[in-house]
């Protein structure tokens, strides 16, 4: 029956055959399951459950420093258990005790029901055979990420249809004559449909539990999705341009906060994500001050540096002209730039965008060994850092802002680099919520220079960045040919410093 395929699993006098195929291995896999549920119904019937289950266990998942007592395994009087004692797992440590079932601590009582792990949280337990202990998996934070982050494709759909539609149809051509600034235009455009996004978010944090940090927590993402999409609506030409720069700003900004945050409960890198709060109040646990400014900090800037540049150019010869869209990117972040004082300005205003950029590396590599994580992240930091040195920069040259000279460059890299030397201590703050504790963590603060670090390594940044920003600069001065080779050089030099650097200190 089995060879002429009117079977998958055919059972006879004891044994059984099996189709090699596909269909045959699933057929296969169901009949184990179902066998191993009915042994299992069958031992729960059984009076002595202790006899049935002779062996239980009890999983609690605990913060990697954390001491614990647990009970000794047997039944003995109660341990203490410190971090080297335990078994060390990605996104926290697994204290498994192992007790007779009957013995007097609760361990075989009501077998019926396990409590189940919610999400991975660091202090939920799982009670039961070792067969039927399960890993953990965050799908409540994949489930909250959702709720919270599917509204904003709505909202900023609408949003940035309004703004390209007074552009295409010369509507807002009256507001540019009125006796008001462009960032008042701006911010009566914007404020009724962040106004909305809030509104939608506190009724479903209401809907779901959550509170006033539920509803802080998901606000800077709103306006980084406001700000990222008000942009992309001065610079697209069209509505099929617009609906390229949306999209890939909901998957960009989507994955930035979503992708941490369903490590909520299991491991310290969620914290980059602000919904990473969202889930801890949601579960009633603590936020501390360190921990909001952190989370909520980096998108809070970048949306108002988005804002800045799109105000920038909210002018007659940007809104009304169809240029391409790097040309009007170039206009964008050449047009706050009069001073050769401005690019520091500009240059530390750009750090929010270079810590969202960086950390989010660090969320996607957290996962793969260091030996290929670790020199991935010093290049990608590296090439980060240098183009957010440099890119304003090429664009004021090209425009004429500056004179096109070797001096006007080497002055004007000097400023981004120390400009950029002071903005990068921000990235400090990752101190706060314990990612030096991770090989990637360490290595992202090793490049920045951290406290308690030798003198010459506070002061080999600053000659970093000075020295690789104006190497781009006089580049940036000259040609796009020139400026692309003169980038590449600093990212060459910048990798080797940050490899050394870690290399020292590891």
């Amino acid at each position: 029956m089995v060879a002429a395929g009117e079977a998958e699993v055919l059972i006879r006098d004891g044994a059984f055959r099996v189709a090699d195929t596909r269909k045959g291995q699933a057929a296969l896999a169901e009949l184990r399951d179902a066998v191993t549920a009915y042994n299992d119904y069958l031992m729960r019937q059984e009076p002595d459950q202790a006899a049935a289950f002779p062996v239980v266990v009890d999983l609690r998942y605990v913060s990697q420093t954390e001491v614990v007592r647990v009970g000794a395994p047997g039944g003995g009087g109660p341990t203490t258990t410190t971090p080297a004692d335990r078994t060390t797992e990605p996104g926290g440590t697994a204290t498994p005790t192992t007790t007779p079932s009957g013995d007097g601590d609760g361990a075989g009582s009501g077998f019926g029901g396990f409590p189940s792990l919610p999400g991975g949280a660091f202090g939920g337990t799982q009670s039961g055979t070792p067969g039927e202990l399960t890993p953990p998996f965050p799908l409540g934070s994949l489930v909250l990420a959702f709720a919270f982050l599917l509204p904003m494709n709505v909202v900023i759909q609408a949003y940035g249809s309004t703004v390209i539609g007074e552009r295409i149809n010369r509507r807002g051509e009256p507001l540019l004559v009125a006796p008001v600034s462009p960032a008042d235009i701006v911010v009566g455009k914007t404020l009724p449909y962040f106004l909305g996004a809030a509104v939608v978010t506190a009724v479903i944090a209401a809907a779901v539990g959550g509170g006033v940090v539920t509803v802080a927590a998901v606000l800077p993402i709103a306006a980084l999705f406001l700000a990222t999409t008000f942009v992309g609506a001065l610079l697209a030409r069209s509505y099929k341009e617009l609906t390229f720069v949306t999209v890939a700003v909901s998957v960009g900004l989507t994955a930035y906060a979503f992708v941490p945050a369903v490590f909520t409960e299991v491991h310290p890198i969620a914290a980059i994500s602000p919904l990473s709060l969202v889930v801890q109040d949601l579960q009633g646990q603590p936020v501390g001050a360190g921990e909001f400014v952190f989370s909520t900090l980096p998108a809070t800037l970048a949306a108002a540096v988005c804002f800045a540049l799109g105000i920038g150019i909210y002018r007659e010869e940007d809104l009304f002209t169809q240029r391409p869209i790097p040309a009007k990117l170039g206009d964008a972040l050449a047009a706050p730039l009069s001073r050769p004082r401005d690019v520091a300005l500009w240059t530390v205003l750009f750090i929010p965008f270079v810590l969202v950029a960086e950390l989010f590396t660090l969320a996607l590599l957290f996962v793969l060994p260091t030996s290929i994580s670790v020199p991935v992240l010093l290049v990608a930091i590296a090439l980060v850092e240098e183009v957010a040195k440099s890119i304003h920069v090429r664009a004021a040259f090209a425009r004429g802002v500056f004179e096109r000279s070797t001096r006007t460059g080497l002055l004007v890299g000097a400023l981004a680099g120390a400009g950029f030397f002071v903005g990068e201590k921000l990235l400090l703050v990752v101190q706060l919520v314990g990612l030096p504790e991770l090989v990637l963590g360490r290595a992202t603060l090793a490049t920045v220079g951290a406290a308690g670090m030798p003198l010459w390594m506070l002061v080999a940044p600053l000659a970093l960045h000075v020295g690789t920003a104006a190497l781009s600069a006089v580049g940036a001065s000259r040609d796009e040919t020139s400026y692309l080779v003169a980038l590449a050089g600093a990212v060459v030099v910048h990798v080797a410093y940050n490899l050394t650097v870690v290399t020292s200190v590891a």
